[in-house]
């Protein structure tokens, strides 16, 4: 990609945001394209290979954790993909979307000059990647969403589904009415069945296998 950097496809949901990625990436020569939700980020990979997508993580219908293991899926790891958010970004976020199969992860609001550097290190770094087959390939269906082929009870898979959608171990037990003790007891047996060892490893494994909901 000698004096081509690249097609870029620049996802997320706040115009004024992806206004800007667009004009950076542009203005740094690299063909920025525009897509407003997972779904249409989805369509865009499937009608053209990027060699980069710049993917937010909260996005109307599917998510963009959905999005990038639907892209790991399917075209393997020649795209190169680095998450974008504002909204949380912890260590547990940068974690799951890593280990979902993402590139490189960079919180909102950022430098134009980060944003080039990471993006042009990512598609220079997929020149030289061979087409490796995804690790999750063929995996969603074989355990199923109800998460039987782990043993979850509809409590651990309704605990799962809301730390995956980005709400901490308080919230959740908010969200249930229950104690904490319970919410970390729901999560150890969580951890113990899916044989990992964090909530980060158990939210990627969840997205891989298609154990939550796809919009979280």
């Amino acid at each position: 990609m000698i004096g081509d950097p690249g097609v870029v496809l620049v996802v997320d949901d706040d115009a004024a945001t992806r206004s800007l990625m667009l004009d950076v990436l542009t203005s740094a020569g690299f063909d920025a394209r525009p897509a407003v939700s997972g779904e249409a980020a989805v369509a865009a990979v499937a009608e053209r290979e990027p060699d980069v997508i710049v993917l937010d993580i909260r996005l109307p219908g599917i998510s963009g954790y959905e999005v990038c293991r639907r892209v790991r899926e399917e075209h393997g790891n020649r795209i190169g993909i680095m998450f974008i958010s504002g909204f949380r970004a912890d260590s547990l976020d940068r974690v799951a979307g890593l280990l979902i199969g993402a590139d490189d992860h960079l919180a909102k609001p950022f430098a134009p000059d980060e944003l080039i550097a990471r993006v042009r290190r990512i598609a220079l770094r997929g020149q030289d990647s061979l087409d490796e087959p995804a690790a999750g390939n063929g995996s969603i269906g074989h355990h199923g969403r109800d998460g039987s082929g782990y043993g979850l009870t509809d409590r651990e898979h309704e605990v799962l589904d809301l730390l995956a959608s980005g709400l901490d171990q308080r919230a959740v037990a908010l969200r249930l009415v229950v104690s904490h003790s319970t919410v970390a007891t729901h999560i150890q047996h969580i951890l113990d069945k899916l044989d990992v060892h964090n909530r980060a490893q158990a939210v990627a494994l969840a997205h891989r296998e298609g154990l939550v909901d796809p919009g979280h």
